[in-house]
């Protein structure tokens, strides 16, 4: 299959990337770096959470935070609601898509929504019933599509399971997420296929953690099989709470380096980007987590 001309890249790092920063990050930090991610030419950015506060402190400020940002025409702008409760506060922030989110393991729903994956398909299914009838679009994130911190390997008819699950309560789009990024390009790949059984090309998206060092391959697989939208993080900010181990999502600078060497377009300035990433490592007190960021800054120190 021919390789895609142009990648649609959202940017997590806002929402996915600052959850489980120990520090508090202001709300005006967290402005500016959607900000700065705009300028750079990202069109698409997972801004905040409207979770409970007990669980998730981080996010607390999600309505501050989506009040303080100066939309760009053409940017969409998302937010994650667990339940209809979080879906109603996130209405009034007018956000363009909401994110519900299932597993591929069983073990992993349990441990992480303390419910299984059709119980937790159930307890979605008014939130996206609720978002499309607002006219909000709807996105559904698939973590462990490839490995389970407590199950191991996940089969390819899971992904394909809850897939199936997920278009039946009308979700437009889907996230094939690698939560702990032990997937490797064959596995990615099967997981992908399993998606495709239900999801057309331009309705499933890559996202892909780092943790083994995989993800710019898996990035590959995916382009391979003529998937063009994908989810990574500037700086390479992020993590998942509840699988040991995940040290977090690909970085934006490193997947946006691979592409335009591959002569893919993703309408994004690369050195913006990184400024992006420095701004938000700078406050966090550290060097960005992405490989490209880190061999330009010293370039540009030269």
């Amino acid at each position: 299959m021919p390789l895609p001309f142009r990648v649609q890249l959202i940017d997590v790092g806002p929402r996915d990337g600052l959850q489980n920063e120990k520090q508090p990050v202001p709300a005006a930090v967290k402005i500016e770096l959607v900000h700065r991610l705009q300028t750079a030419g990202l069109t698409e950015i997972e801004v905040t959470s409207f979770v409970s506060p007990k669980w998730v402190p981080q996010m607390a400020d999600n309505a501050q935070v989506m009040a303080g940002i100066q939309r760009q025409a053409g940017v969409r702008y998302s937010v994650l609601t667990p339940n209809l409760q979080g879906f109603e506060a996130a209405l009034q922030t007018q956000p363009d898509e909401i994110v519900v989110f299932g597993a591929a393991s069983e073990a992993f729903s349990r441990k992480n929504i303390n419910c299984s994956i059709a119980e937790s398909i159930e307890r979605f299914a008014p939130v996206v019933q609720a978002a499309l009838a607002s006219g909000i679009a709807v996105r559904g994130a698939m973590s462990c599509t490839v490995g389970c911190p407590y199950e191991g390997d996940v089969a390819p008819e899971r992904v394909a399971y809850l897939a199936g699950l997920m278009k039946q309560i009308g979700v437009q789009r889907v996230d094939v997420a690698d939560t702990i990024g032990a997937g490797t390009p064959l596995k990615v790949q099967k997981a992908m296929e399993a998606a495709l059984l239900h999801f057309d090309l331009d309705h499933v998206c890559g996202h892909f953690h780092d943790t083994y060092g995989q993800a710019l391959s898996n990035t590959l697989a995916a382009l391979q099989l003529g998937v063009w939208n994908f989810q990574a993080s500037v700086a390479g900010l992020g993590g998942c709470p509840y699988a040991k181990g995940a040290t977090g999502n690909v970085s934006t600078e490193d997947v946006v380096y691979m592409l335009h060497g591959m002569g893919i377009e993703t309408g994004v300035d690369l050195d913006k980007l990184i400024d992006a990433g420095a701004y938000i490592g700078d406050f966090l007190g550290r060097q960005p987590n992405s490989n490209v960021a880190k061999a330009i800054l010293n370039k540009r120190l030269g």
